[in-house]
């Protein structure tokens, strides 16, 4: 008696084909962005290493460490520096309270003029920094303000606080009000609930805004260019400074400024992680 063959998918024993593996396009992206992003910083790092003879610093030379020991060799771009470290900082802590407050008020409550006041926010932040800088210099020569420092500052935080605002409102609406009610029911007054309760959750939120203001305080320079008068801060030096050759100080300043901006940053991801995670 023969035996039939069977052909049922127990006895298949043909090889399974492998699946081919999908290409993560969008993963390659997102590395290439990321790079294009982070090339100019790459170099402006590395030619702070750069041993050149004269101004001019775009072509390696040789290593060297001399340029960080002779940092404040030019005196007026350490006066550069410092007026946008100060006007930075101090727009940092003008938009940082203001801001977060008024993102507060937006996210929480419902008042007269709200939806104007939403559309003022947004209208800072699409408008063109060109028509923002041209309306501000109109506004202070017709209030006969001398530009200067202090129209630099009242510039970058009325341009900041929209950002400040929209950052804390977006965390304002994600809260859970059932731990403000609790504090309450437990005897918490007002401001102990808000001290105790909101304001930690709002914590991450304000100090993201508040760097986010002194990013675009530091990094601005067209709005700061039609407000800044006799005053010079960096972003305006070193555009003065190309027609003649940048010196090696300022990829150094630049690197220190990096530095300290991802210093930041990772110091509020800390906070964040340790707000949402407390032990």
């Amino acid at each position: 008696m023969s035996v039939g063959t069977s052909t049922g998918p127990a006895a298949d024993t043909a090889p399974a084909r492998r699946e081919r593996r999908r290409t993560d396009w969008g993963k390659w992206f997102t590395w290439v962005v990321m790079a294009w992003l982070f090339l100019p910083i790459a170099g402006m790092i590395a030619f702070s290493f750069n041993d050149i003879s004269g101004r001019q610093n775009v072509t390696w030379q040789g290593f060297t460490l001399k340029w960080y020991g002779d940092a404040f060799a030019y005196r007026d771009l350490n006066t550069a520096l410092f007026n946008t470290v100060a006007i930075g900082l101090l727009t940092m802590l003008i938009a940082g309270v203001v801001g977060s407050l008024l993102g507060l008020a937006i996210g929480r409550y419902r008042f007269r003029g709200q939806g104007v006041t939403n559309l003022v926010m947004f209208a800072a932040i699409s408008a063109p920094e060109v028509v923002m800088g041209a309306s501000l210099l109109s506004l202070f020569l017709t209030m006969n303000i001398s530009a200067g420092f202090v129209t630099i500052l009242i510039a970058h935080v009325m341009f900041t606080i929209s950002f400040v605002a929209i950052t804390v409102r977006a965390r304002v609406i994600t809260l859970d009000p059932k731990l403000e009610e609790a504090a309450r029911d437990l005897g918490a007054g007002p401001w102990t609930t808000f001290r105790l309760v909101t304001f930690p959750m709002l914590l991450p939120a304000i100090m993201a805004g508040g760097l986010l203001a002194l990013a675009l305080s530091v990094d601005d320079f067209i709005i700061t260019s039609f407000v800044s008068g006799d005053t010079t801060t960096f972003p305006l030096w070193i555009w003065g400074a190309t027609r003649v050759g940048i010196p090696p100080q300022v990829n150094v300043m630049g690197t220190l400024i990096f530095t300290v901006g991802v210093l930041l940053a990772v110091i509020n991801v800390v906070v964040a992680r340790r707000n949402r995670n407390p032990r």
